[in-house]
């Protein structure tokens, strides 16, 4: 009779044999003690899957960030194009603005002149007249 509670024999074993002993011998090996060569083999695959676990979380990384990077770039892009369009705005109003000011500072000075001209002549006709008084006081 064999002693019950060892690995793989059957506590109702009453010596049947090697016929049972072949049976016992061929059980699947337990995960929880593998040969070197079965633990090297999950080993390389456990690494190879972490590995390409690792490189696709990497990837989507790089990926999110050149998206985001690329979102930043379009946004600066846009406000240069607007930065742009507002400088041209700009200086066409103060090419505007500077005609608009020529203008009024020729119509001031034509004005002024005007005005100048008219006190010379008013200034010649007093004279003149003037001139007049004394000429007609000593004939």
């Amino acid at each position: 009779m064999r002693v019950a509670g060892r690995v793989g024999l059957d506590p109702m074993d009453r010596g049947r044999g090697s016929a049972h002993d072949a049976c016992t011998a061929a059980a699947p090996k337990p995960l929880l003690n593998p040969d070197p060569t079965t633990l090297m083999k999950r080993t390389a695959l456990i690494l190879i899957a972490l590995t390409s676990l690792a490189v696709i979380g990497c990837n989507k990384q790089k990926a999110a960030i050149d998206a985001k990077t690329d979102a930043t770039k379009d946004a600066i892009n846009g406000r240069k194009d607007s930065v742009e369009a507002a400088a041209e705005d700009a200086l066409k109003q103060t090419d505007a603005n500077a005609k608009v000011n020529k203008a009024t500072i020729e119509a001031a000075n034509a004005r002024v002149q005007a005005d100048l001209d008219a006190e010379k002549q008013k200034a010649d006709a007093t004279a003149a007249a003037e001139k007049a008084k004394v000429d007609a006081a000593n004939k």
